[in-house]
């Protein structure tokens, strides 16, 4: 038989303990809100501070001696060259209207005239204000130069000399289980500048995102939070190799551009002041994104080609669907990073050599780049 215990009666107890422990839950409830509160507040629903009342950052402070982790060396070469990046915005809201909305990000110094590399998405579409904030304390307006939301990057201009930069690294030679260092401003300008460390847990990964596949990503399990994004990803020589941009559910999963995509974009702008992507006219699949259609397809390497553009370069010299392309200027091409990175050293009007396989044959075809 189940038990059953009959509940105890209360005892009348006296107002003065009654007062006793509601003072002692005030103080306890108001120690809650003053400390554990806000920082649960700000991460889950505000996300950054109000731009006039911005608190400052915790910087990190290196003291040189005799032995300096890796970590701290790196932290102590890039950090100068990564900038808070801050956005205002309209959003319209179906109770309350148009309100202003204020997102926060990172971005990276590229070159000393006030070139930075960030993610679309940080700096965003309907923004309003756009403010860069140095680590000399300056704030200076921005202004997005290009954007691509297929790749969530952009370049930012300020107006400004003699900044510090990072230097730019190699994507294509990068291994897993290299060092990874992260450097941002996760959860916005409370903790900027934050290191993160861990390692290249994986390359040429594909995820679904909101706005559709990204592909060929640098995974690594050094934290990477809301706020980090469009900072770098460096290697233990404190060289960027990519550009920090989302984070899955799942604990040590984040996800990097490879730089190489955007190196031929900054040396565009740096050297002619303006960058038209050169366009081809296919759209192609590669081994790793292939696996996102129901298809039986496998490709062991090369891009096969999905889709002709009518009129395109592509179409006019011949090329098909089911082609598969091998080399782009006797270049390998195997993801449809690597082939926007060759591309994009373009300009339209140029010419490229295309090498491609039709049914096991190989030819060759020479095509002029168009502008989009």
């Amino acid at each position: 038989m189940d038990q059953y215990n009959e509940p105890r009666r209360r005892k009348s107890g006296n107002g003065l303990a009654y007062f006793s422990v509601g003072l002692i839950g005030a103080i306890i409830g108001g120690f809650i809100m003053a400390v554990i509160a806000p920082t649960y507040i700000y991460d889950k629903i505000i996300p950054i501070p109000e731009a006039g009342n911005k608190i400052p950052g915790q910087q990190i402070i290196i003291e040189p001696g005799e032995e300096t982790s890796v970590a701290a060396a790196v932290a102590k070469k890039v950090m100068p060259s990564v900038v808070g990046i801050s956005t205002i915005s309209i959003q319209k809201d179906l109770f309350f209207g148009s309100r202003y909305k204020e997102g926060v990000g990172s971005g990276v110094i590229v070159d000393p005239r006030g070139y930075i590399v960030t993610n679309s998405h940080v700096v965003g579409t309907s923004r309003k204000k756009l403010t860069i904030y140095l680590i000399d304390g300056r704030e200076l307006e921005g202004t997005v130069l290009w954007q691509d939301a297929g790749l969530d990057l952009a370049v930012v201009k300020i107006e400004a000399t003699d900044l510090p930069i990072a230097e730019l690294g190699n994507s294509d030679e990068i291994e897993v289980g290299e060092t990874a260092i992260a450097i941002g401003n996760p959860l916005g300008f409370r903790f900027e500048r934050t290191v993160t460390q861990g390692i290249i847990s994986g390359l040429n990964r594909s995820i679904m995102v909101e706005q559709g596949i990204m592909e060929d990503l640098i995974q690594t399990d050094a934290a990477i939070n809301p706020g980090n994004s469009g900072g770098p990803l460096i290697n233990n020589k404190g060289i960027i190799i990519g550009i920090n941009t989302v984070k899955v559910t799942a604990e040590g999963l984040g996800f990097a551009i490879p730089i190489n995509i955007v190196k031929p974009v900054i040396k565009h702008y740096v050297e002619d002041g303006v960058f038209n992507p050169p366009y081809l006219g296919i759209y192609t699949l590669d081994r790793e994104i292939i696996g996102f259609y129901e298809t039986d397809m496998v490709i062991k390497s090369g891009l096969y080609i999905n889709e002709i553009v009518r009129g395109s370069s592509a179409d006019k010299v011949g090329l098909k669907e089911g082609d598969i392309i091998t080399h782009i200027d006797d270049i390998e091409v195997n993801t449809m990073l690597k082939l926007r990175s060759v591309l994009y050293y373009k300009k339209p009007g140029e010419s490229v050599k295309i090498r491609y396989l039709r049914k096991g044959t190989k030819y060759e075809v020479e095509a002029v780049l168009q502008g989009q």
